[in-house]
């Protein structure tokens, strides 16, 4: 007679994983492009600097009434 086989293991199925096994890419992922727009659109670089304006040419102050504004600049005495 044949011998009777002798049982090795006992093959179980494992337990349904949690939704968090199943599901936290997707959690991760949207995360990850909600935290990425966020910092695209909000965050803006250094501001540029504007140069200081130079001092531009003025017209010299009104003269006494009367007074030819460029009597002196001719070197005639008023």
């Amino acid at each position: 007679m044949a011998k009777a086989p002798t049982v090795i293991g006992v093959l179980t199925e494992p337990p349904a994983p949690t939704w968090w096994k199943v599901n936290r890419h997707r959690v991760f992922g949207i995360g990850g492009l909600l935290i990425g727009f966020l910092v695209g659109t909000h965050l803006h670089g250094a501001p540029e600097q504007q140069p200081t304006p130079r001092p531009v040419h003025t017209t010299p102050a009104p003269t006494a009434p009367g007074e030819h504004p460029t009597s002196t600049a001719h070197g005639l005495a008023a």
